[in-house]
């Protein structure tokens, strides 16, 4: 039975979101309520996911997508065919589709891929991260998406974590100023705004997600999904900060962390999500899970499931990520409900929070895509937008062996230069994890361009670029025709654990091809990494210059516009450059800290 729309408070537009959540809250049954705080993965959400079970809320995975390339129109029809079937439910509520939007869209083929986090960290520029948020909402929204899962406020603490590039840098007030993404990508609220009530401007804008909540950026030994051991007064001093910052922008959801504090999985930790989060810091959103984060509370991983969502959902998890077995999740759910270890108040809250964001995204009037959006993705003004990202991202370790003869910028009329190294020619490796896949990939994923392709376009019409993605033994044997090299090397693509590195070497042997180059050719090195890595004496000794490019994104001619200097390098290390992964972790307060390059550490190429 449809619910007749002319006694319906909660289908009035024009009445109080919090008079339309209690009277949508008054009409819900358990099964209704127990739907929307549940979250599946697109692969398994079925008509009947949302006419029988009442689902809330969908996502996809990382590499989860209708097709090979899907566009953001195909991404469009799928999410609007799921919304459709969520509107023809008894109470017609819609839900809310997420997904991991952490540079750019960068799920989707031909979206704009901007820098990751910590490139931008190290722009130090609040404002180009802002913008980068609204560009990223538009482009989102293009493809049907409400919910982006992001920021990242982690602050980093050791770079042998495995989601480094995440971060946005080591220091907590650097991070607090990169939050600025949330009104990016939500719209920056009126000033009268109270703090920790979630905020969405309007229908060219999404739902953030600051995440993860709290600490999983200062893991023992950089471990992923790792302990935090810390006291409360650290936690604040250290890990909190980012969320106030949030929490006043009016941040709409938080998701909690994979990580255990001090030996309690945060997803377990009602002192930390109820007590603190909710009650001590009033964010009035909603808690999302992680990725089955409930299943990571028993051992083996989701055994004893009854267990697992009863300890969650008690200490505040409002919706949960299940991703793929839901039934039995809702079977669990209603069980625990009517025997009463789920206390009815605690559902209602949770669904609350889940309405309220939904009522404020305006998910209610406007729930289907606005196709007019299309235009905006991959466009030309995004595309700037990141090649200026870029540009300011990059920070000059070294320029010339002498300091008083720079090697940059580099003679773009020069006669024949050589362009080598694995990270040359691979857009894949320039974009790093979470881009099209959760991983990421080698190769021409999307639409972009590479360093190569920047450099030709960059340099004079009679200089020939001699191309070689491991220099041969022939091409070195005629190193005496080149003005110049420059080595592009650096780290593959990965994500969280399978990113965990405690030895932090540049792989594909890059010591040995920088050494090879940079012995007989006047070498420029590029690390395209996400986060510093070890560089050997050699390396350090024999280049000329050196540049840390983390992961740039599809905009590749941002690298090339500094280089030849059009615009002069603006970079700053938004986290230290250890000399040993012994030395590790590295904390810029202390007495011992001794690093390769300081926090902060970032040369300019031009004379003042």
């Amino acid at each position: 039975m449809v619910v007749e729309e002319s006694s319906c408070v909660y289908k009035n537009g024009d009445a109080p979101v919090e008079a339309r959540v209690k009277d949508l809250l008054s009409r819900m049954t358990l099964p209704e309520k127990i739907g929307q705080m549940t979250q599946i993965e697109r692969r398994v959400a079925s008509p009947s996911a949302f006419t029988d079970f009442f689902i809330g809320s969908v996502l996809n995975a990382g590499g989860s997508v209708p097709f090979e390339d899907a566009k953001s129109s195909d991404w469009a029809d799928m999410i609007d065919g799921f919304q459709r079937s969520a509107l023809a439910s008894r109470l017609g509520i819609p839900i809310i589709y997420g997904t991991d939007a952490v540079h750019g869209n960068n799920n989707v083929y031909g979206a704009t891929v901007f820098p990751h986090n910590i490139g931008l960290g190290a722009t130090r520029d609040a404002d180009l991260v802002r913008r980068i948020g609204a560009a990223t909402a538009l482009e989102v929204r293009a493809s049907g998406v409400h919910w982006a899962f992001s920021p990242c406020v982690a602050v980093l603490r050791d770079p042998r974590w495995g989601r480094c590039y995440e971060s946005y840098g080591e220091d907590p007030e650097l991070v607090c100023e990169m939050t600025s993404l949330v009104s990016g990508l939500q719209g920056v609220p009126p000033e009268e705004h109270p703090n920790g009530y979630p905020f969405v401007a309007g229908r060219n804008n999404v739902v953030a997600c600051v995440k993860h909540f709290v600490g999983d950026g200062g893991t023992d030994k950089g471990i992923n999904e790792g302990n935090t051991i810390a006291s409360y007064e650290e936690l604040e001093k250290i890990h909190i900060p980012p969320y106030l910052k949030c929490l006043a922008q009016g941040v709409s959801t938080v998701m909690a962390s994979y990580s255990s504090w001090n030996g309690t999985r945060l997803h377990a930790d009602r002192f930390l999500l109820t007590e603190i989060l909710k009650e001590k810091l009033g964010f009035k959103g909603f808690l999302v899970s992680d990725w089955e984060g409930l299943d990571r509370l028993s051992e083996p991983q989701g055994s004893n499931y009854r267990y697992c969502i009863k300890t969650a959902v008690n200490a505040g998890i409002d919706m949960v990520m299940v991703p793929f077995k839901y039934e039995q999740f809702i079977q669990d759910m209603t069980d625990l409900v009517e025997s009463g270890e789920i206390p009815m108040a605690r559902i209602n809250d949770a669904v609350e929070r889940i309405l309220r964001v939904k009522f404020v995204a305006g998910l209610f009037g406007h729930p289907l895509t606005d196709r007019s959006l299309l235009p905006t993705v991959g466009c030309k003004e995004h595309r700037e937008l990141a090649q200026e990202a870029v540009r300011k991202s990059l920070v000059l370790l070294k320029n010339g062996k002498n300091a008083d003869k720079p090697f940059l910028p580099l003679d773009r009329n020069a006669k024949r230069i050589l362009v080598t190294g694995t990270h040359a020619d691979d857009l894949g490796y320039q974009c790093g994890g979470w881009t099209k896949t959760w991983f990421g990939l080698s190769g021409r994923i999307t639409i972009g361009t590479t360093l190569l392709d920047a450099i030709k376009e960059a340099v004079g019409d009679e200089t020939e670029v001699i191309y070689e993605k491991t220099p041969s033994k022939e091409t070195l044997a005629s190193s005496e025709g080149f003005s110049y090299a420059i080595v592009a090397v650096g780290e593959p693509p990965y994500a969280e654990t399978m990113g965990d590195n405690s030895e932090l070497r540049i792989p594909f042997n890059g010591t040995d091809i920088v050494t090879a180059v940079a012995e007989i050719i006047p070498t420029l090195v590029i690390l395209i990494s996400g986060r510093p890595v070890v560089l050997e004496p050699t390396v350090l000794e024999k280049t000329e210059a050196l540049v840390a490019a983390w992961l740039p994104g599809t905009e590749g001619q941002g690298v090339a516009d500094v280089v030849f200097g059009d615009y002069d390098f603006k970079g700053k290390l938004p986290v230290s450059w250890f000399k040993h992964v012994e030395h590790l972790p590295l904390d810029a307060h202390a007495n011992s800290y001794d690093p390769l390059f300081p926090f902060g550490f970032g040369l300019n190429s031009k004379p003042v």
